[in-house]
């Protein structure tokens, strides 16, 4: 389903916006997290696809490869540590910003304890940066999360809590513990009298924006290079942090958003068609599982509803072609490990040109410049084989072949 949106504005970013999440605070935020050890120093590739271009006839369609932000194979290496470092600035503004993900400050913090629900990167890179931190962690997982996921949370050294339902439920469950005990949400969804945390999460995102912009060589205040942008849904704090910065940065000639949700998954469209952060309507439960969330974070919706031109949702099977077509390459595009997540704005890419009314509808066409985020790699490496075809390794193998080709 497509809904474009009615609020989407082409003017510069409103400064009750730039109050809450900025351009120099995201600055901040990178220089930060490039202190951390659990995290790749330079910036992640940006890799232009031409066959593909000329395969879904389009100008330019490029492709951002977040599996190799860090170890922990997603963009979330950059959302809960960063977020973990302001929230133990709050406590102790004392501390160098720079040492806290280096453990300088252990001693201090062996007895504070953080708390979150994942469906999986989230809950790993807050347990990675609380490991190196010192502090405890503890992470509350629903039911779809696999057995995999888990023990690649738990690695980390945090204390795994399992419920039954679902990831709103889990949301809720952190959320009592933490009352219950003293714990602190490290979460990347808002709610009410909850919103410092997420925020920072967001603008820890950002920095994929900068990277971009730096990548591209754009000035501020001119047009963007690529005409339309695709984003992950989720609860909305990816989409936010990028739009955000591209919105700051380009001001009113940014580029087109346009956000992908899984079809039973779509609590941004449902926010779209009744005008305020919304839940989904179907079961949740989708194989893109960084993007199984039922409620739309009401924060993240602040800054999605005047920027995002439209919303749409795919089907499981959809994103699955999307994984097989990144793996797969070609003698021009270079082969990506992309996840079940990762590969929603593809998806999304290929319906949209395969219906000439809805490319229409969002201003694609020949000429259009189009960038993708692959926002995670094989985070389960079992369940990526069994929906690819092959492994993960044996990606990155002809990947190899293909650069030292070039």
């Amino acid at each position: 389903m497509l809904i474009l949106n009615p609020h989407a504005m082409r003017a510069p970013y409103p400064d009750d916006l730039a109050a809450v999440m900025h351009i120099a605070r995201a600055h901040e935020s990178r220089q930060w997290l490039c202190a951390w050890s659990g995290i790749a120093h330079g910036a992640t590739p940006l890799y232009d696809l031409p066959d593909a271009a000329a395969r879904l006839r389009l100008g330019r369609l490029s492709v951002k490869d977040e599996s190799v932000r860090s170890p922990l194979g997603s963009f979330k290496a950059l959302g809960a540590p960063i977020a973990l470092v302001r929230q133990i600035l709050r406590l102790h503004p004392e501390f160098e910003p720079t040492a806290v993900l280096a453990g300088r400050y252990a001693g201090q913090l062996r007895d504070y304890t953080v708390i979150s629900a994942t469906d999986g990167n989230h809950g790993r890179s807050l347990a990675a940066a609380a490991r190196d931190a010192g502090c405890r962690c503890v992470i509350v997982l629903h039911a779809h999360v696999s057995k995999e996921r888990e023990r690649a949370i738990a690695v980390y050294g945090a204390r795994i809590v399992r419920i039954a339902g679902n990831y709103d439920e889990s949301v809720q469950e952190a959320a009592r513990l933490a009352q219950a005990n003293g714990w602190q949400v490290v979460s990347d969804t808002s709610y009410d009298g909850y919103e410092d945390i997420p925020r920072d999460v967001m603008q820890g995102y950002s920095t994929i924006a900068e990277e971009i912009v730096e990548q591209l060589g754009d000035s501020a205040g001119q047009p963007c290079s690529f005409t339309h942008v695709f984003l992950q849904g989720g609860v909305g704090g990816m989409a936010a942090g990028l739009a955000s910065y591209f919105w700051e940065y380009y001001g009113g000639q940014r580029p087109r958003f346009i956000v992908v949700e899984p079809a039973q998954a779509d609590c941004l469209l449902q926010s779209a068609i009744q005008g305020s952060a919304a839940r989904a309507t179907g079961s949740v439960d989708s194989v893109m599982a960084g993007l199984a969330c039922g409620e739309t974070s009401p924060l993240a919706w602040r800054f999605l509803q005047p920027c995002v031109d439209a919303f749409m949702t795919i089907e499981d099977g959809q994103a699955i072609a999307a994984m097989r077509q990144l793996a797969q390459g070609s003698r021009h595009d270079i082969p990506v490990v992309a996840g079940e997540s990762g590969v929603a704005g593809l998806a999304a890419l290929e319906l949209l040109r395969s219906a000439p009314g809805l490319s229409s509808q969002v201003g694609l066409d020949e000429k259009s410049s189009v960038l993708l985020i692959s926002t995670e790699g094989a985070t389960a490496p079992s369940v990526y084989e069994d929906l690819v075809g092959q492994s993960a390794d044996a990606v990155l193998r002809r990947q190899a072949v293909w650069l030292a080709a070039r």
